[in-house]
């Protein structure tokens, strides 16, 4: 404690109660009191998110679906066998443009990861989804003697569209991509 009638003699033994008082200010001043700067929003994990799972074989080898599925001139001839393109509902004369365009732009995508003859991941969309929302598509090709098990996947889509989903998979995906590898 300082002398207040003579300030330049050393300081006396400060008494219990300041020293509390000061290393209260003290590490209150450094940040060391709990204090709250973020707005607390409740953490949550999802259990009700919907996914697709597929499995479908095709009567040919994993080089042959794979490439039906990646290479962009035998992908067009695919989509052109769909319902989609067969009903008018997409075009069937634009291009297909792989990890770009499918079904005259109707749906669009990336590839994310390709493995020949094993793997095929995309990011995915449909044009009528909200902007940015994406989907992940996961083909899986395992050989089975000479046909292909195709061990599909899909998460991230907007909820409620699953069963659609699906069926667009079967009629505009797995229907046409058979009727193509049943070709010569």
């Amino acid at each position: 404690m300082i002398d207040r009638k003579n300030p330049s003699s050393p300081p006396k033994n400060p008494t219990r109660r300041q020293l509390i008082a000061g290393a209260t200010f003290t590490i209150s001043s450094l940040g060391f009191v709990p204090v709250q700067i973020f707005a607390q929003v409740p953490e949550e994990i999802s259990h009700s998110a919907e996914s697709i799972h597929l499995e479908t074989v095709f009567k040919a080898g994993p080089k042959r679906v794979y490439d039906a599925l990646t290479d962009a001139k035998q992908f067009h001839k695919v989509t052109r066998l769909s319902a989609a393109v067969q009903s008018g509902m997409a075009s069937g004369t634009a291009p297909t443009e792989i990890a770009n365009t499918f079904f005259g732009g109707y749906i669009s995508g990336r590839n994310i990861e390709l493995v020949p003859n094993e793997r095929l991941i995309q990011a995915w969309r449909a044009g009528n989804w909200p902007p940015g929302v994406y989907s992940i598509v996961r083909f899986d090709f395992v050989e089975q003697g000479s046909d292909t098990r195709l061990v599909f996947d899909q998460t991230g889509f907007p909820k409620g569209d699953g069963e659609h989903l699906v069926e667009g998979w079967k009629t505009n995906y797995w229907a046409p991509l058979s009727k193509f590898l049943a070709q010569p």
